[in-house]
């Protein structure tokens, strides 16, 4: 199972981050960095399983791809935000970390502003 060797790495990461951080903490964050990046690698192939089973549900529910291209790049943005908040995080550094998710939360309103237009277009046509 792959998610024993996500867990298996995580744990061991952590362990040479605790050893690594009193002795040389730059070290440390290379350490957490990399380690996040790897365990990224092993989780993509599901990422591209997961879009293939909701284009799957969408092309069977009459969905306009648009749309679902826009809720899957908002969960994009979503989870390297989150990656990179606590990368920031973890250096230490939880100002930075704020920006950065502010930035990931101004990007999917950005991306939401073609949907929400949508949904108004629809809103209108049902009012008399």
């Amino acid at each position: 199972m792959e998610i024993i060797k996500i867990i298996g790495l995580g744990l061991i990461t952590t362990i040479l981050i605790v050893i690594m951080r009193q002795q040389k903490p730059e070290i440390a964050i290379y350490l957490s960095i990399a380690a996040g990046v790897i365990i990224l690698t092993l989780v993509l192939s599901r990422i591209s399983d997961m879009i293939d089973i909701f284009q799957d549900l969408a092309a069977k529910a009459n969905v306009n791809m648009l749309y679902l291209g826009m809720v899957l790049k908002v969960l994009g943005i979503t989870y390297v935000t989150e990656f990179g908040v606590q990368i920031c995080k973890d250096a230490g550094e939880s100002a930075v970390a704020s920006k950065v998710e502010f930035a990931g939360k101004v990007f999917i309103l950005v991306l939401a502003i073609p949907l929400l237009g949508a949904v108004f277009d629809y809103i209108v046509k049902l009012i008399p």
